[in-house]
């Protein structure tokens, strides 16, 4: 079975996406809200997660559980989106137009990922 352009496209974004956890951590730990115990640890499950994710998508016999993985991992970190738009800290210097954009971004991302499931 021969999988669409567009899910290895998906694939390579969060492959590449999940790397950068790595690359740059401390980028990633200013967006995890205070309320969470152990930022390092949650950045690092995160970037696991999008590189594992993104390379089972290209697994054909398993890629509909990943695109339904994508989906809970876009909901588990979406308050971080949240404490990027309230704390000017997590914003990252980002204009606040834009992190506003970011939340419906997240819908469209998980529909993106619906369409492989």
């Amino acid at each position: 079975m021969t999988l669409p352009w567009h899910l290895y496209l998906m694939a390579f974004i969060y492959f590449f996406a999940g790397l950068n956890h790595f690359r740059v951590p401390r980028l990633y730990a200013k967006m995890i809200p205070p309320y969470i115990k152990s930022p390092v640890l949650m950045n690092q499950l995160s970037g696991a997660a999008e590189i594992i994710l993104g390379i089972a998508l290209c697994i054909p016999a398993i890629s509909s559980y990943s695109a339904w993985g994508i989906i809970l991992l876009l909901i588990a970190v979406f308050p971080a989106n949240i404490q990027m738009l309230t704390d000017h800290k997590a914003a990252l210097g980002l204009p606040k137009w834009l992190l506003i954009v970011r939340l419906p971004l997240q819908l469209v991302l998980m529909y993106w990922a619906y369409l492989y499931t």
